[in-house]
């Protein structure tokens, strides 16, 4: 019998065996904890048969930042997992459901994403990428998408494509699709053990049982906000284990921090309140109305995550200054926060028009 009430310290050893000793490898030599995300689908900390959205949610969110405590390179991709799952969810094809669900949640498939162009197009700041034209049992898809990460063998993504200006799909396919050419990226200044991909489709034939809705339009704005809650917690990760690590720098140059306008604790509080906000948006049924909200929280995490790892390099010293230390790791880290969609230029600008909205 499947205990749907799964303690959340099941992902403790799993981190401990399968991503901290190879956190190194991971940020220094393209190394892809895959096995990690497997355990944690052979866990069942990934199952959602029975259980209200809101409880799913909530394990969710904890799993991301537990490992981002450890690893953001290992969260995103546990991100980018969900971010497939909550799609397939979601949808109400036969095929989806009862044939590819359980394969995603059980780990014995993994999921990307390649819905960054349409948040992107739904935010109104650019246009779809990717052509579908209809054919006998499905659709052919054309175009490219320059950054999809978590691919490979036996990988399946998330796809949004356009018939012409009224009418658009939601698909998922797998990433050997015939026709399908992918182009590893690296160079990155961290994250590089993402397996990312520019991704080019050439008549990539999706047939109609890959199709995850075809009115995207409601659809993504019910999946969208879940989307945005599930990366706060890639920062909530790794602004708590910059701040425990200043912490353990003081204990050790008490004297040195008594003049200092920053004390860990004062960053612990900031992280404190926006760690409670987070998972109160994770208990609502329904998150479309809080959507704003759930930006502008995203856009606080990013400005506290900044706090964080710059603070732990300028008061953590010359061990900081080490290219494979924890801190400096942390640092790289947290840039690709900053330019995941959406950005942190996107979310300064709904901000800003907010404000003026109010005034």
């Amino acid at each position: 019998m499947i205990n749907h009430h799964l303690d959340i310290h099941l992902i403790d050893p799993i981190l401990k065996d399968e991503v901290e000793p190879f956190i190194g490898k991971i940020d220094q030599m393209l190394y892809y904890p895959g096995q990690f995300l497997k355990s944690v689908g052979r866990s069942g900390l990934l199952l959602s048969a029975k259980l209200p959205i809101k409880e799913v949610r909530q394990r969710e969110v904890q799993l991301i930042e537990k490992t981002a405590t450890y690893c953001m390179t290992s969260a995103f991709l546990l991100w980018c997992h969900l971010a497939a799952l909550t799609a397939v969810r979601m949808s109400t094809n036969p095929y989806i459901k009862e044939e590819l669900l359980p394969l995603l949640e059980s780990g014995k498939v993994l999921g990307g994403t390649g819905l960054s162009n349409a948040l992107k197009y739904y935010a109104g700041i650019g246009t779809i990428q990717l052509k579908a034209e209809r054919t006998k049992g499905g659709y052919f898809i054309t175009g490219s998408l320059p950054s999809v990460s978590n691919l490979g063998d036996g990988h399946w993504f998330t796809i949004l494509a356009s018939l012409d200006d009224q009418h658009r799909l939601l698909g998922i396919l797998p990433a050997e699709a015939e026709g399908l050419r992918l182009e590893e990226k690296n160079g990155f200044v961290g994250m590089n053990g993402t397996r990312t991909f520019s991704c080019s489709f050439n008549n990539v034939f999706l047939p109609d049982k890959w199709i995850l809705t075809e009115d995207p339009d409601d659809f993504i704005q019910q999946i969208r906000p879940s989307l945005v809650l599930y990366q706060i917690p890639l920062g909530l990760g790794v602004a708590s284990a910059s701040i425990d690590h200043l912490s353990e720098v003081r204990r050790e140059n008490a004297d040195y921090f008594e003049g200092l306008n920053v004390q860990p604790e004062d960053l612990g509080r900031m992280l404190q309140e926006i760690q409670r906000t987070t998972y109160d948006y994770s208990k609502l049924a329904d998150l479309v109305a809080f959507n704003q909200k759930i930006l502008l929280t995203r856009l606080e995490i990013i400005h506290l995550t900044s706090q964080a790892v710059h603070n732990d390099m300028l008061y953590s010293g010359g061990r900081a200054y080490l290219k494979d230390s924890d801190p400096f790791r942390r640092l790289r880290e947290s840039y690709f926060l900053f330019n995941l969609t959406p950005t942190v230029k996107q979310l300064e600008n709904l901000r800003q028009s907010m404000r003026l909205e109010k005034n």
